[in-house]
């Protein structure tokens, strides 16, 4: 099981980047979170066996999200998380 920490810049806000999120998390039975930051990027927080399968995915824009760029930290497993939410 692997944790990430992935900060997304492109076109990620007003445009349901978090909810597409969330939809391939939930896919995968990933848990963690999703927020918008003040600065038009969106962090992720994401937890589970299938993390690098929800990358790939997560980056495969549509006719409304665009992911230009991500930067992405592995972060120590946090017991007992049970879902993906949307902050």
């Amino acid at each position: 099981m692997k944790r990430y920490f992935i900060i997304y810049e492109g076109i990620v806000q007003g445009v349901g980047f978090r909810w597409k999120l969330m939809n391939i998390a939930n896919r995968y039975g990933l848990t963690g979170y999703a927020m918008n930051l003040d600065n038009g990027n969106v962090e992720v927080q994401v937890q589970g066996n299938s993390v690098d399968e929800f990358l790939k995915d997560s980056i495969q824009g549509d006719r409304f999200v665009k992911v230009y760029n991500y930067s992405i930290k592995e972060l120590k497993v946090v017991d007992d998380e049970r879902s993906f939410k949307i902050r």
